[in-house]
């Protein structure tokens, strides 16, 4: 694997010094930053703007205990359950116990959660969990109300500096010490800072099918992994149960919420027949794993490309009410979900591998840091619990900001040509479209939902074939470097779980 993505004269880029640069501006990334003394210079930097991010599009809500009817040692269980016993302990208590004082942290900066009509906080069930307790803000739409708070709140802070359409290309190290970053802000630029931090977000592109954004291509994770960083879990990838069946969707798929077999939705094959229950003692409501599994039993035993969620039990308000966007979406695609079963189907919806940190989110390198999706905090173990995932980019993203405050690295002047090297490259014509089009191809067919070692080894040989051709070329613009990069992380994916030999939590070899 060659150490950069970018090749030419280091010294020649216009650069720029901040104390902190973060890239990713979803949840993660704005709390992170929110969290830093005001009196460091911030750079908050993201591929498109803060409405592009997986934590936008997250429906469902934030796990945690603020109930007394509830216990932080049931959350912990309910945690440790769902990853399948790979979890790290230690990090699934931080997150329960710290997850509390960082919801009334939000709530004093702003954030609304839904509430009761007594004024408590209403809290709902999903998947996994032995008691209700997800938050959630706006119904269906948690991500984006804590996002577009804090992205406000960013605003309005005079050290934090946010800039929209900017490409992460390489991480530069030196003595294993982060010191700056290399970026495509309309040509390649240098900024120079000991402190930096990856809040990505998810690699959801690398699939033919997905819930995730358009610029979830594993950028963080591939560069991090270019700069020296250890990945973790990396075979670990779920899959949602239930996104809305469209034969024609590219790109992204419409989430259906895991919060509605929380209020009682029934999975049913494409006859009308329920089949959850007698599979797990959860029924509709067991682990995510285990739910798509059945889901694509199902669809092979009835030859049918999707299975039907039925929650029209409940009446048409409260689903206006309780589920707005979900209700809206369904109906400008010819479903009213209050008297039409919803067509859906399994999609890659999450990594729960990723850049290893710890419970710090700093990495192996030093002022290298990661937090929310890209990085493995060890939280999720084999299988993410639902709507643990706020809940670890608030928790971890303010562990990161003050362990950045606590160290005070300063940027050390260091001669560029010691830490950079370009080689000689030729310019090809390659077509990017068809590239990635592959890529997506071997994932969805070799790292899906079900695995086998003969088809994980061809992935794997044909990642490198890809990977190889693309090393050797002369990458000129971010979409080509966008295309290495979901080669390697797609690569690490099928390595990891060729590797792993026993079946476990969201990785399944049918061999």
């Amino acid at each position: 694997m060659n150490r950069f993505a970018f090749n030419g004269d280091i010294n020649k880029l216009k650069t720029e010094k901040f104390d902190v640069v973060i890239i990713g501006s979803g949840i993660a990334g704005l709390y992170t930053a929110l969290n830093l003394d005001n009196k460091l210079s911030v750079a908050v930097l993201s591929k498109e703007s803060s409405m592009i991010c997986s934590s936008w599009l997250a429906q469902g809500g934030i796990a945690v205990v603020t109930n007394s009817s509830d216990d932080e040692t049931y959350h912990i269980k309910d945690t440790l359950v769902a990853g399948a016993g790979l979890c790290d302990l230690e990090a699934v208590i931080t997150l329960v116990n710290k997850g509390p004082n960082e919801i009334n942290r939000l709530i004093g900066m702003g954030v609304s959660f839904d509430v009761k009509d007594d004024g408590n906080l209403e809290t709902t069930r999903e998947g996994g969990h032995s008691m209700n307790r997800i938050l959630h803000s706006g119904g269906d739409a948690t991500g984006k109300e804590l996002t577009k708070k804090l992205a406000f709140l960013a605003t309005k802070s005079e050290n934090l500096t946010l800039r929209a359409d900017i490409f992460l290309v390489d991480i530069l190290t030196y003595n294993n010490k982060a010191f700056g970053v290399i970026i495509f802000e309309d040509e390649y630029k240098l900024i120079l800072s000991s402190n930096i931090v990856i809040c990505t977000g998810g690699i959801g592109q690398v699939y033919k099918y997905t819930t995730n954004p358009t610029v979830s291509t594993g950028d963080g994770v591939a560069t991090a992994s270019r700069a020296g960083a250890i990945l973790s879990d990396m075979e670990f990838v779920q899959f949602h149960p239930t996104a809305f069946y469209d034969e024609n969707v590219k790109g992204q798929s419409f989430l259906i919420s895991e919060a509605l077999r929380g209020e009682g939705a029934i999975l049913r094959d494409i006859n009308g027949a329920k089949f959850m229950q007698g599979i797990h003692p959860l029924a509709d409501l067991a682990p995510r794993d285990i739910v798509a599994r059945a889901i694509v039993a199902q669809m092979k035993k009835t030859d049918a490309p999707n299975v039907l969620l039925d929650i029209t039990h409940k009446g048409e308000g409260f689903l206006k009410d309780r589920f707005p966007t979900i209700y809206e979406e369904c109906k400008n695609r010819g479903i009213n979900i209050s008297k039409e079963y919803i067509p859906v189907v399994p999609v890659q919806h999450y990594m729960m591998g990723g850049i290893k940190t710890n419970l710090n989110a700093m990495t192996n390198i030093d002022g290298l840091y990661a937090c929310g999706e890209s990085a493995c905090t060890g939280v999720h173990g084999a299988n993410r619990l639902a709507s643990n995932s706020l809940l670890e980019c608030i928790v971890f993203g303010r562990l990161c900001a003050e362990h950045i405050m606590k160290k005070k690295r300063q940027t050390p002047k260091i001669d560029l040509n010691l830490v950079y090297y370009n080689t000689e490259k030729k310019l090809s014509k390659i077509n990017i479209s068809e590239i990635k089009a592959k890529i997506k191809e071997i994932m969805s067919e070799k790292g899906g939902i079900i695995r086998s070692t003969n088809k994980l080894a061809q992935g794997i040989d044909e990642l490198y074939d890809i990977i190889n051709l693309l090393n050797n070329i002369l990458l000129q613009n971010p979409s080509q470097i966008e295309t290495l990069n979901m080669a390697q992380t797609a690569s690490f994916i099928l390595i990891a779980a060729y590797n792993r030999n026993e079946s476990v939590g969201a990785h399944f070899r049918e061999n």
